[in-house]
């Protein structure tokens, strides 16, 4: 019971703190990706400053999937908060294609640089992402462009981890409070091996295939002719029992050879250890 309570004061803490660095920025521009992370910032943020002192801004390209804009655009609206979909091009990037380790810095180097030029442009004073305490455990090249572009992370400024934002985002009444972890669609390629449209498209078809079939949390991580799915671990069993559709499908796609990991997913898993 006082353990209970503690853990509810030490959030309501993290929560009162988050809002009082977002009222000090006065105005903001968020880099909106429309994942957990993303909105329950907006929605703080919304409640904290004026709708002309907000600005969202949410990436079209060919890495993000392209369910995620509708639902930007639209979260947005309900906010009152001002919302734009800018473009930006990865994959003519030849230093991303390649797909090196710090692939990331690259993708993100764009995207901040963009978003700078618009916060100079429409006189707001900060471009915040909604890293938040929980990433710093993972390997995040893009953390570099980061810091070498000032953006700042009120979530992590604020001590919020992943679990303190599915918890606030739950009370809040968000829809994306259980919502699965997203990441960039060549989060999926192993290093080195050079990222492409038609890849791209093939996995978010994949993964859109097992989504369909009611798998909350899905990765089809691609290697050519082979690919490796992962399921969350309790879901494996329905996967298996699913196999022979699954198999018609992903082999449609290109996929001759499929494989699933019994470990189940988790971030990162192709990031070196």
């Amino acid at each position: 019971m006082l353990k209970s309570i503690y853990l509810k004061m030490k959030l309501d803490n993290k929560l009162l703190k988050l809002k009082k660095i977002i009222s000090r920025m006065d105005s903001v521009i968020i880099a909106f990706s429309g994942g957990l992370d993303s909105t329950f910032l907006l929605k703080v943020t919304a409640a904290q400053l004026p709708g002309n002192r907000v600005l969202a801004v949410t990436a079209d390209s060919a890495v993000f999937p392209k369910p995620e804009l509708l639902f930007s655009r639209s979260f947005a609206r309900s906010l009152g908060i001002r919302h734009r979909i800018i473009r930006t091009r990865a994959l003519e990037n030849k230093k991303f294609v390649s797909n090196s380790l710090n692939r990331c810095y690259f993708c993100k180097y764009e995207l901040f640089s963009k978003l700078k030029k618009i916060a100079l442009k429409s006189k707001l004073k900060f471009v915040v992402d909604a890293s938040n305490i929980s990433d710093k455990k993972d390997f995040r090249p893009g953390n570099k462009a980061k810091e070498e572009l000032r953006i700042r992370s009120p979530l992590q400024e604020a001590g919020l981890n992943k679990n303190d934002i599915r918890r606030l985002s739950k009370k809040l009444k968000l829809p994306t409070w259980n919502k699965p972890a997203l990441a960039c669609l060549a989060s999926r390629i192993p290093y080195g091996r050079q990222i492409n449209l038609k890849t791209l498209e093939r996995i978010e078809k994949a993964e859109t295939c097992l989504t369909r079939l009611g798998f909350k949390q899905v990765r089809v991580r691609d290697y050519g002719d082979l690919c490796r799915i992962e399921v969350s671990k309790e879901e494996v069993p329905r996967l298996i029992e699913k196999h022979n559709l699954i198999s018609e499908v992903f082999k449609n796609l290109g996929y001759r050879h499929l494989t699933v990991d019994l470990e189940g997913y988790r971030t990162g898993s192709l990031n070196p250890a």
